[in-house]
C-alpha cells in the first residue's frame, strides 16, 4: 500500500501545484488587462521589473523565516538565465507589438516543438507516437481557438524568433538549475528573483519608452492604478513561484502542453465577462479539441515509454516533493 500512497500524494500535490499556477496565471492577466484597459498603464517591462522585486522581497522574507534554506547558484548559471528570461520578456513584448495576434498566437504555440527539440538534444528524451500525436491534437486546438488573422514582417518575425527561443531555454533552464544543484523553488527564485528585478528596473523603463513612447516616471498615478499594481505584484509572486514548482515537476514541455488550458479559461472567461462575441462555433471546436489533445498527453505521457529521459548524468535533487 505505501507506493499507492506515495503516488496518491505526489499526484495530489502534482494537481494543487498546476492548480496553483492556473488560477494566479488567469488572475494576473485580468488585472493586467483591467490595468492597461481602464488606467492606461502600458509599461509592461517596468512592471515585470516590479513583479520580481515583489517575489525578491517575499524570498528575502522567507529566508529570514528560516523557510528558504542556503543554496549555491554559480554566477555564470545566474546570468545565463537572466539572459534568457530578459530576452523572453521584451521578446514577448516587441513580438505583440510588432505582429498580428494571429501570428502572435503561432508563435506561442511553436514552443511546445522548441521545448520538444531542447529536450531531445539536452536530455536525450523519447516520445512515443501517442504522445507526440496528443501534442500534435492539442497544439491544433488551441490554434483552431486563437490564430485569426495572420500577416508576419520581417521585424515581426524576428521579435517572435527571439521570443519564443529565449522563453523556451529559460523554461527548460528552470527544470535544468533545480536537477543539477537540487535546487527548490523558493531557492531558484530566490537566485534569480532579484537579478531580474534589478535588470528590468533599469533598462524596462527605456524599453517602454521606445515601445510607448510614453515615460513610466511621467504616468498620472492614482489611487485606483496604485490599487491594481499593488494586486499585479501580488498576484505575481504566485504566478512565478508555481512556474518554477510547476517545470521543475512536469519539465518544460508538460508544462507548456498543460499551460494552454490557461488560454481556453482565458476565452471562457471572456465569454462570461464580455458576452457572446467572444465565442462562436470555431472556438468552442477548438476548445474541445485541445481538452481531448491535453487529456491524451497526459494518458500517453505517463505509459511506461510514453515520454523517458535516456540521459541520467545529471543529479536528482529533491525538487518540491515535499
Amino acid at each position: 500500500m505505501e507506493p499507492a500512497s506515495k503516488a496518491e500524494k505526489k499526484a495530489a500535490v502534482d494537481a494543487a501545484a498546476w492548480v496553483f499556477n492556473v488560477v494566479t496565471s488567469v488572475g494576473i492577466i485580468i488585472v493586467n488587462k483591467a490595468l492597461m484597459a481602464i488606467y492606461d498603464f502600458s509599461f509592461a517591462t517596468t512592471l515585470t521589473g516590479l513583479h520580481f522585486a515583489t517575489t525578491t522581497l517575499m524570498t528575502v522574507v522567507l529566508r529570514m523565516l528560516g523557510y528558504v534554506q542556503p543554496s549555491h547558484l554559480p554566477l555564470p548559471e545566474l546570468l545565463k538565465f537572466v539572459l534568457f528570461a530578459n530576452f523572453s520578456i521584451v521578446g514577448m513584448n516587441v513580438s505583440l507589438m510588432w505582429n498580428s495576434v494571429g501570428f502572435y498566437q503561432i508563435a506561442k504555440l511553436s514552443m511546445i516543438p522548441v521545448s520538444c527539440l531542447l529536450e531531445v538534444i539536452f536530455d536525450k528524451m523519447r516520445y512515443s507516437r501517442d504522445t507526440k500525436l496528443s501534442i500534435g491534437v492539442v497544439l491544433l486546438g488551441v490554434g483552431v481557438c486563437t490564430v485569426t488573422d495572420v500577416s508576419v514582417n520581417t521585424k515581426g518575425f524576428i521579435a517572435a524568433f527571439i521570443a519564443v527561443w529565449s522563453t523556451s531555454l529559460q523554461q527548460y533552464y528552470v527544470h535544468f538549475l533545480q536537477r543539477k544543484y537540487s535546487l527548490s523553488s523558493f531557492n531558484l527564485l530566490g537566485h534569480t528573483a532579484p537579478a531580474q528585478a534589478a535588470s528590468l528596473l533599469l533598462f524596462g523603463p527605456v524599453l517602454d519608452y521606445w515601445l510607448t513612447n510614453n515615460r513610466v516616471d511621467k504616468y498620472a498615478y492614482n489611487a485606483g492604478s496604485l490599487v491594481f499594481i499593488f494586486m499585479s505584484c501580488t498576484i505575481a509572486v504566485g504566478t512565478n513561484l508555481s512556474q518554477f514548482i510547476c517545470i521543475g515537476r512536469f519539465t518544460a514541455v508538460s508544462f507548456q502542453v498543460l499551460g494552454h488550458m490557461k488560454t481556453i479559461l482565458v476565452l471562457i472567461m471572456g465569454f462570461f465577462f464580455f458576452g457572446r462575441e467572444g465565442l462562436n462555433v470555431h472556438v468552442v471546436l477548438g476548445m474541445l479539441i485541445a481538452v481531448f489533445g491535453m487529456i491524451w498527453y497526459g494518458n500517453a505521457s505517463s505509459k511506461p515509454g510514453g515520454k523517458e529521459r535516456l540521459n541520467n548524468t545529471l543529479p536528482t535533487g529533491k525538487i518540491e516533493n515535499r
